[in-house]
């Protein structure tokens, strides 16, 4: 029997300290817009800082509740149900930039069911998988039927499309598989079976096959396809090693595109520089390392799964912002963990941590 403690201090400080960053960098990319839009600096902070209020409220009562709440058809089976009809009911409300990832209540409340995917999906493989550890070679009555659930969330949020969080989905359902005990071939046999479905979608569509083009060579389309990405790096390299200071961005001011939400990290980076943009990095380093040391320590399998997966879903969805910020993998819309701008996104990374932070009090 694990011996109850307390919950994982590094966890729980590293990601207020996260929050708080974010609420700063947010106020700081986002002011002179909101000022031209809606006369007040304050809006977009406003808004984030009372979903960061409700996330962090969220965490510390979930990081209260037994995980093993978790661990039953009683709670899986409703959760996977509404998750799929939230999935399915974006695309009866009006798009965005020619997406569905919306539901929307008037011009006041947005909710992106593609976040709560994310905490579902992994509680959901680790529930189906923890009593099936030895029978992961029977790839018909294990590794199919887990895949189903997986496969329908993927389908419907790239239906939305959002490439950037179904692959985000698809390499945390992998590696929570590889952990599991998946044989390496089925994982390679996987890998090969979607590299022409991934291939289509970013070649056969044309304004991703315009992104992937400059990924090759950004300076082919500056003011076009490329704009997005010569910005962001204009911005990572004049911040320097000290950075331009706190406010003081110029890039934010009607250059770079989507400052507080997918290229707040260039704005770190242009602001407070190296030192700044590493400390960001420090942060989620130690949310890894803690992280994977739940998973490592855990003796319920459940626990071991729900841990890795929390975390590598984490740590996942910010290497891809920052890689993209860096231009090391092709632009893709996908937020930075706790930092960047939506509502949904910081409420569901803040539960996933509550149920993290619970998972360290049963660890020895």
């Amino acid at each position: 029997m694990a011996k109850r403690v307390g919950v994982d201090k590094w966890i729980f400080f590293t990601t207020l300290l996260l929050i708080v960053a974010g609420l700063a960098m947010v106020f700081s990319a986002s002011a002179v817009v909101a000022e031209a839009r809606y006369h007040s600096p304050y809006t977009f902070v406003g808004k984030q800082a009372a979903w960061a209020l409700a996330g962090v409220l969220t965490m510390v009562v979930l990081m209260r509740v037994g995980y093993r709440h978790y661990n039953s058809p009683r709670f899986i089976y409703p959760a996977i149900s509404v998750t799929t009809i939230l999935l399915v009911m974006v695309f009866f409300f009006r798009n965005s930039h020619n997406t569905h990832r919306w539901i929307r209540f008037g011009d006041f409340f947005t909710f992106q069911p593609s976040e709560i995917a994310k905490p579902v999906l992994v509680l959901f493989l680790a529930w189906f998988l923890h009593n099936r550890l030895d029978e992961m070679k029977d790839w018909k009555r294990t590794l199919l039927r887990g895949m189903v659930m997986p496969l329908v969330f993927i389908v419907l949020i790239l239906r939305q499309p959002d490439l950037g969080t179904a692959l985000v989905l698809a390499g945390v359902t992998a590696m929570m598989l590889v952990l599991a005990g998946m044989e390496w071939k089925f994982l390679f046999a996987g890998i090969a079976a979607s590299l022409p479905v991934l291939a289509s979608l970013l070649f056969m569509v044309a304004w991703r096959r315009q992104r992937m083009l400059v990924f090759l060579n950004p300076e082919s389309d500056p003011q076009g396809a490329g704009f997005h990405i010569n910005q962001s790096l204009i911005a990572v390299g004049t911040g320097g090693f000290t950075g331009r200071g706190y406010m003081e961005g110029v890039q934010k001011l009607f250059y770079l595109p989507e400052v507080p939400t997918d290229f707040i990290y260039a704005n770190i980076a242009e602001e407070l520089g190296f030192i700044g943009a590493m400390a960001i990095l420090l942060l989620f380093v130690v949310l890894a390392v803690r992280g994977m040391r739940v998973a490592l320590k855990s003796r319920d399998p459940f626990a071991r799964l729900a841990a890795f997966g929390i975390t590598a879903t984490i740590v996942l969805q910010a290497f891809f912002n920052m890689s993209v910020v860096l231009s090391l993998v092709p632009t893709k819309g996908i937020p930075l963990p706790f930092i960047s701008s939506g509502g949904t996104s910081l409420f569901f990374m803040l539960a996933s941590v509550g149920i993290l932070l619970n998972l360290t009090r049963e660890i020895d």
